[in-house]
């Protein structure tokens, strides 16, 4: 017994389908899959970004990054204030990596989220051993640079 493929007319005709219905089947597959799928993109970062609180961000940062980082001076890490806008490495006090020397990275949102979520994917070999697991966190911490940096 052979079978016979069947077009995706037939199937709709053989289970008597509705052009109208199959169309609203289709668009809520495809709402489902956004609705699923959206959580990972980098959508998550531009909304995030509008519920940004520098004041937060403050906080945030004084608690978690004043370790390696100064403000207005260097540490272990450079100074950050305004990074917002600077090209990766030309803080000119401090010695910076190749890699990041190298980057050609201008920070701004996009590129400072994808730095404090994980450091060695966005420049592989740079010198930071610190990532901001919470996309809230890094958001705040961003607004916060970005403000004092008088963006």
């Amino acid at each position: 017994m052979s079978m016979k493929a069947i077009s995706m007319f037939e199937l709709i005709y053989i289970c008597k389908i509705s052009p109208a219905r199959w169309m609203s089947i289709c668009l809520g597959v495809f709402a489902i899959s956004v609705i699923l799928l959206l959580p990972s993109s980098s959508a998550v970062v531009i909304a995030d970004a509008t519920s940004a609180d520098a004041t937060r961000g403050r906080q945030i940062f004084d608690h978690r990054c004043t370790g390696c980082h100064g403000f207005d001076n260097d540490k272990e890490g450079p100074r950050l204030h305004g990074v917002y806008g600077r090209k990766s490495g030309t803080v000119p006090t401090f010695k910076y990596s190749d890699a990041v020397k190298n980057a050609g990275i201008t920070w701004d949102e996009v590129s400072l989220d994808k730095w404090l979520t994980d450091p060695d994917k966005l420049v592989p070999d740079n010198d930071m051993d610190f990532h901001l697991e919470k996309a809230n966190q890094r958001a705040d911490v961003i607004a916060f640079l970005k403000e004092s940096s008088g963006k």
